[in-house]
């Protein structure tokens, strides 16, 4: 499925203005905005977050798929999307992240 057909399957998040990542520190590694343009990775994080509990090598496994067409792009052009290349960079690694949910 594409990617916006792989939205539509996901949770709202209509409750959420950012998700903050934090790294095996505790510390503040990303945080993303519930913002035009970050709208679908805002949902695809949170769905993995509800889903697996933090972002882990399974849940970014989970997260490429969902990012369907956007994965191969990725791939093709580091750094031009970089919530994909942070999922790339979990499974490379095998350190993921714990998520934070700040309300809107």
């Amino acid at each position: 499925m594409a990617f916006a057909d792989n939205l539509k399957q996901l949770p709202s998040i209509a409750h959420i203005a950012e998700l903050q990542l934090i790294d095996a520190a505790g510390n503040l590694s990303a945080s993303i905005p519930n913002a035009p343009g970050k709208t679908g990775s805002v949902t695809v994080y949170n769905a993995l977050f509800a889903k697996h509990g933090s972002i882990n090598v399974a849940a970014a496994e989970e997260g490429l798929q969902l990012f369907a067409e956007h994965t191969e792009d990725a791939k093709a052009r580091p750094g031009a999307h970089p919530n994909i290349d942070r999922l790339l960079d979990v499974i490379a690694s095998g350190k993921g992240y714990a998520v934070k949910v700040v309300a809107s």
